[in-house]
């Protein structure tokens, strides 16, 4: 059985241009990213977002942001998550990268919500506090190399 090239993610495409947000299909769930080109054709992060496909996906979040803020960015990446991946999952991916960016000076100057509660709620001030688990030991028979 193949398996494939990513956990998480079932197909990516980057640094479109804002002209290209029609090419995105409907109703993809996932990650995406809206850039404002720079120079020597870098990108600058200046928004994080989710899309759970429950109403638009991926290409009405992009339209939306199209309309109201085409302004603001030049190029978008959007990344589908498999069909298993909750919303719930989705939300904590969206939130783990406004997280990392909540202090960079360009990144996500879109973003509203700066921090994610989750990630708030695990953050452990001193290594001493710390959680620690078990590790895991496979079931006999299992994950074993053979001789």
């Amino acid at each position: 059985m193949p398996q494939s090239a990513s956990f998480l993610f079932k197909n990516s495409v980057e640094f479109l241009s804002i002209d290209d947000v029609e090419k995105i299909p409907p109703r993809i769930r996932g990650i995406y990213v809206l850039y404002k080109e720079a120079e020597n054709k870098r990108m600058d992060v200046v928004y994080v977002g989710m899309a759970r496909g429950e109403n638009s996906g991926a290409k009405g979040r992009l339209r939306s942001h199209k309309e109201k803020k085409s302004n603001l960015w030049t190029h978008f990446s959007v990344f589908e998550v498999w069909d298993n991946i909750t919303k719930e999952q989705v939300e904590e991916l969206e939130g783990l990268f406004r997280h990392l960016y909540r202090l960079d000076t360009q990144a996500n100057k879109l973003n509203i919500q700066r921090r994610h509660k989750t990630l708030l709620k695990i953050r452990r001030k001193n290594m001493i506090d710390w959680i620690y688990s078990k590790p895991q030991t496979p079931e006999k028979g299992k994950h074993r190399v053979k001789k």
